[in-house]
């Protein structure tokens, strides 16, 4: 059921939901101002990460602002007298977009228009001292009018954390998630070079978590088509590029969102020229 009203918001309808939320389109009942709200009820002990994420996002989401980032207003929590929190909202920003995997984008021209506006975010997020650790195609929303907004910061953290367990999504996760090595800027190098390697060919690289043990040479060897082999739009500078993303070893990546942005840039500079 639909709840009518929550955390003093009124709910206009469901737009969504995750592993342990729902995510509805509310308004504010004084202003009338629309809004986006995730909420998570916790029903037992081992739901206590559903929540924790939630409050992490929001933590994150107040250090690390940019329009390419999607915008937290207010965090709302219920909380047992010396006990758990039993319910969460996240308040945030309502988008009137698509993902990207739901996106049809025509042309590598606007594909990296899309994932020049992705990196800027990234990149902001990395001066606040964070990474994204979940960059993939659902996590990239393209509005109407074309504006890109980076979303879920769930499973965002410091950089250099390592964290108990593995977390991250199968086909985009990099080595050093699957290992639960220190997680650093590298490892959105990785996720980005893994979506937009998806956005480009529509397959999927493979990864520590999707390949069998005695098949991970592939992995280290990267045997498996570049960019422009699955796809013969796209050029030969742009495809080493996003292979140059996805090395095993962190320290062989292309160094840095910011140097990547820099070579989109220039990339999409030399499109426009021709």
């Amino acid at each position: 059921m639909t709840p009518r009203e929550l955390f003093g918001y009124n709910v206009i309808s469901e737009i969504g939901a995750g592993a342990a939320s729902r995510i509805y389109a509310v308004s504010d009942h004084k202003s009338g101002q629309v809004y986006a709200l995730k909420h998570v009820t916790r029903k037992a002990e081992k739901e206590d990460r559903f929540v924790q994420q939630v409050v992490n996002e929001y933590e994150v989401g107040k250090s690390c602002k940019h329009p390419a980032l999607r915008k937290l207003i207010e965090l709302k929590t219920t909380k047992r007298f010396l006990g758990p929190i039993t319910e969460v909202a996240l308040v945030m920003e309502l988008i009137d977009g698509v993902g990207i995997d739901d996106k049809k984008l025509v042309g590598v021209a606007e594909i990296l228009d899309v994932f020049i506006k992705v990196g800027e975010g990234l990149y902001e997020m990395h001066k606040a001292g964070y990474i994204h650790c979940d960059m993939k195609p659902q996590n990239v929303l393209i509005s109407s009018d074309g504006g890109v907004k980076v979303i879920d910061f769930g499973q965002a953290c410091k950089i250099g954390t390592i964290k108990p367990r593995v977390q991250g999504t199968p086909s985009f996760i990099a080595p050093e998630q699957a290992r639960c090595k220190p997680l650093t800027e590298q490892t959105d190098v990785y996720n980005f070079g893994a979506t937009l390697y998806w956005v480009l060919t529509k397959t999927r690289v493979p990864t520590l978590l999707t390949v069998e043990r005695e098949d991970r040479r592939v992995l280290k060897d990267q045997d498996y088509p570049t960019p422009m082999q699955a796809n013969d739009q796209v050029p030969a500078g742009l495809s080493d590029l996003v292979m140059g993303c996805l090395r095993h070893r962190p320290n062989e990546r292309i160094f840095g969102i910011g140097k990547l942005l820099m070579r989109l840039q220039d990339y999409r500079e030399a499109m426009k020229r021709k």
